[in-house]
């Protein structure tokens, strides 16, 4: 009796974003920043959960962060609304920086 060749485990499209934010970190933040230059409050929300899966988890994150976790489920929840000293103390944790850069060259007034 032949034996078929098992098939590799099939995993979720999100699995393996979360799998490629782990490996590439500086793939993370490019995606954060794509995601704050064109999204809303809840894109962004969803952006931050991912990247939390990606290195270790809300609790992990929260007790470097120094925020109680259960707060910061709340904060990274679809109606969250995080703070910015929550949002730079979670970036931190996740070794990215929040920054500023112009849209565009300086328009003459």
């Amino acid at each position: 009796m032949t034996r078929k060749p098992k098939s590799p485990p099939s995993r979720s499209h999100e699995a393996a974003t979360v799998e490629s934010f782990h490996k590439d970190p500086l793939f993370a933040a490019e995606y954060l920043n794509a995601v704050l230059a064109d999204g809303d409050q809840e894109e962004v929300l969803l952006a931050l959960r991912r990247l939390s899966k990606a290195f270790g988890g809300v609790a992990k994150l929260a007790k470097e962060a120094e925020l109680n976790a259960t707060t910061l489920y709340r904060t990274l929840s679809p109606k969250g609304n995080p703070e910015l000293k929550s949002l730079t103390a979670l970036l931190r944790a996740l070794g990215m920086q929040l920054a500023v850069r112009p849209l565009s060259q300086k328009r003459a007034a």
